[in-house]
């Protein structure tokens, strides 16, 4: 492998949103590729037809998108070696597997599923691992013919040779799978399509890929597909396997921990330059203790010899630290605010939000009313009562127990008091209201929280707003007296 023409690829399978795995695969090889100079290519696998889901490309591709990570050849994009999507490349898997075939290295079999079944049975009562049988003389053509008229499942299975196999991983070293561990593996599947297997490297080969990095679950394939590439003539690429993502209790990530989609975590309100700074330390560390980085930043550190053998952690606290100090972070410059509201905007355009209908200065607004927010979905849920109609607000029963009608009804009798006052109020600024109702319960002799949670419950139906003053001061004065009254006349 020469640095000079490094190339390598990313190749999902089209089922869904891009996990979060897959994103750090992505990432990984999009920033070895920058440092080197090289090709990053995108590659559609979607051979699996009974798993493919079609806009799940465009999914994949704007999640990439969204975390920074640019292809320069893809199924959008071109390029010297498409095309792109293995369902547009039938023809090379197919004389690939004829040739195996031809040459004595794989070989026809038409097990039924109940046959395959009946001899793993007798592999479990034998007490001995399964691995399938492979026939002293194999079927020719006409007998899988044949088999196929018969209506039998007819596949092509791969010859493992009989001996180890040594992977020379960049990352994991020297792993060595013994023959008693290999069998003979499905190529061609009974629908006449190649297997991951097949397709993969196939197209590695013809794509001129240098290195596969990939998720360490993909080890054990590797085994197999040197095998395939020895048998096919084609040179080995050099491979290395990135470490297992686990949840913080040590188990291997998957749904049941939450959110495991990068479309998620853009759809609750992160950052992408947060959220790609995140999952590149998802296995990796630059040293000295570093974590913040930007895109580029990665680009100049990145090598795969500071990857860990070891599983990596995803610790969701932390990430959402990272989200708040960076937010915390732009609000400090006008610069900063404006990428804020692009991100906000961005937030708003993945869920299904009133906000979405506000214009850029009410956004910048409420993102400065909301300063020490750690998501945009935080803004979101605490600024929604600004567009529901005045005289729709809903309550919420335990807290209109508890700041309302508590104490015989307190909180209603403030709100009956402050309603005048309000009403005479010229000035409707933050400011000043901040002004008039410290006064007022300073007058009273009360906490400034007597005054001020009434009112909240009154215009927003919780105790979850931005702060009191702001949030009359987005209301305005008669829609603020609109709500007061609304709540006055809700009273049970």
């Amino acid at each position: 492998m020469t640095v000079q023409r490094l190339r390598v690829r990313f190749a999902p399978s089209p089922t869904g949103y891009l996990h979060i795995g897959g994103a750090r695969t992505a990432l990984f090889n999009y920033l070895l590729a920058r440092k080197c100079g090289g090709h990053f290519v995108l590659r559609i696998e979607d051979t699996d037809r009974g798993r493919h889901v079609e806009e799940a490309i465009d999914k994949i591709c704007r999640d990439l998108r969204w975390l920074g990570i640019a292809w320069d050849e893809g199924p959008d994009v071109g390029g010297p070696y498409g095309p792109y999507r293995q369902s547009e490349r039938p023809d090379l898997y197919r004389a690939a597997a004829r040739k195996l075939v031809e040459g004595g290295r794989a070989y026809y079999a038409f097990d039924t599923p109940e046959e395959l079944e009946a001899l793993r049975a007798r592999a479990v009562a034998a007490k001995r691992t399964f691995k399938y049988p492979r026939p002293e003389h194999p079927p020719t053509e006409a007998e899988a013919e044949k088999a196929r008229r018969d209506g039998r499942p007819v596949v092509v299975r791969f010859m493992m040779p009989d001996r180890d196999m040594v992977v020379d991983d960049r990352i994991l070293g020297r792993v060595t799978f013994r023959r008693d561990e290999l069998e003979d593996f499905i190529i061609v599947k009974s629908d006449g399509g190649p297997t991951f297997h097949l397709a993969n490297v196939v197209d590695d080969e013809a794509m001129k890929i240098d290195l596969v990095l990939r998720g360490q679950e993909h080890l054990m394939n590797t085994s197999k597909h040197l095998a395939l590439q020895e048998a096919l003539g084609y040179p080995h690429p050099a491979y290395g396997h990135l470490p297992l993502i686990f949840n913080m209790q040590g188990k291997k990530l998957s749904k049941r921990d939450g959110d495991v989609d990068v479309h998620a975590f853009r759809a609750a309100g992160y950052l992408p330059e947060v959220m790609v700074n995140f999952i590149a330390l998802l296995g990796w560390s630059p040293g000295k203790d570093r974590e913040k980085m930007t895109l580029a930043e990665m680009i100049e550190l990145f090598s795969l010899e500071d990857v860990s053998r070891g599983n990596a952690k995803f610790d969701r606290d932390k990430l959402v630290a990272f989200n708040t100090q960076a937010v915390a972070e732009a609000a400090k410059s006008p610069t900063g605010m404006e990428r804020l509201l692009r991100g906000f905007k961005d937030y708003l355009s993945c869920n299904d939000t009133p906000l979405a209908r506000a214009d850029d200065e009410t956004l910048r607004v409420l993102l400065n009313a909301n300063r020490g927010f750690r998501t945009f979905r935080d803004i979101d849920v605490k600024s929604r009562f600004l567009f529901v109609p005045d005289d729709a607000v809903e309550y919420d029963p335990p807290t209109v127990q508890k700041v309302l009608a508590k104490g015989g009804g307190e909180g209603y009798a403030m709100l009956i008091e402050l309603r005048p006052r309000l009403a005479a109020q010229e000035d409707w600024s933050a400011g000043a209201l901040e002004v008039l109702l410290t006064s007022i319960a300073q007058g009273k002799g009360v906490g400034l929280g007597k005054v001020a949670q009434p009112l909240r419950v009154a215009v927003t139906g919780s105790s979850i707003s931005p702060s009191v003053f702001e949030t009359l001061s987005l209301l305005g004065r008669q829609r603020t007296l609109a709500r007061i009254d609304h709540c006055l006349a809700s009273r049970p």
